[in-house]
C-alpha cells in the first residue's frame, strides 16, 4: 500500500471517532463538537495531501482511487447526518432535512451508477470532475460553518446543496454517455 492510500486509510479509519464525538456531544460537553472539528479538519488536510501525495509521487492507483472517494463519502455523509441530528448544539443551528437528502441522493445515485457501469464494463475509472471537487470543497465548508454554530452557515449549506446537485446531474450525464458509448460498442460488433 503506497503512501497517499495509507493516509487515505486514515480518513476512512477517523470517522467512527469524529461520530463518537457527534454522538456523545451535549452542552455540557461542548469540547467535544471542537474535537469533532479537530478530526474533520485533519481528514480535510489528509484529503488534500493524499491527493497531491498521488499525483506528484506518480502514487495514483486503483485502490486510491476508490479509497480516496469512500474515505471522502463516509466522511461528508455522516457529518451532514449526524448534524442534523443533534439538536442543542449552543446556538441550534444545524442542516435542514433537505440538505441531507440532496447530499445523500446524490451519492446514492452516484455509487448505483458506479456499480452499474462496472458490472457492464467490468471496469471502471473514476475521475473526479471540476463540479465534483467544487461540491466536496462546500460541503467540507458548509460542515465546518456548522460545528462552529456561524450564523451564516445556512449560506454554506445552500451553496454546498446547489454544487451537489449540478455535480449530481453532471455525473449522471457522463454515466449515460458511458452506457450510451459502450452500447454503441457492442451494436457495431
Amino acid at each position: 500500500m503506497n503512501f497517499a492510500n495509507k493516509i487515505s486509510t486514515f480518513r476512512i479509519l477517523s470517522v467512527p471517532f469524529f461520530i463518537g464525538c457527534l454522538l456523545y456531544y451535549d452542552p455540557s460537553r461542548d469540547h467535544l463538537r471542537f474535537v469533532a472539528l479537530g478530526i474533520f479538519i485533519l481528514a480535510v488536510i489528509s484529503d488534500a495531501v493524499d491527493g497531491y501525495i498521488a499525483r506528484k509521487a506518480q502514487q495514483v492507483s486503483r485502490a486510491g482511487m476508490v479509497l480516496d472517494p469512500l474515505g471522502d463519502k463516509l466522511l461528508l455523509v455522516s457529518s451532514f447526518i449526524c448534524l442534523y441530528v443533534i439538536k442543542d448544539f449552543p446556538l441550534g443551528i444545524k442542516f435542514p432535512l433537505w440538505v441531507i437528502l440532496i447530499v445523500i441522493s446524490r451519492d446514492a445515485l452516484i455509487l448505483i451508477g458506479t456499480l452499474v457501469i462496472y458490472m457492464l464494463k467490468q471496469n471502471i475509472n473514476i475521475v473526479p470532475t471540476r463540479w465534483g471537487k467544487l461540491t466536496t470543497t462546500f460541503q467540507m465548508l458548509a460542515v465546518i460553518s456548522v460545528l462552529l454554530q456561524f450564523r451564516i452557515s445556512f449560506v454554506f449549506w445552500w451553496l454546498a446543496a446547489i454544487f451537489t446537485l449540478v455535480s449530481g446531474a453532471d455525473y449522471i450525464m457522463r454515466g449515460f454517455k458511458t452506457l450510451y458509448a459502450l452500447d454503441s460498442s457492442r451494436n457495431h460488433h
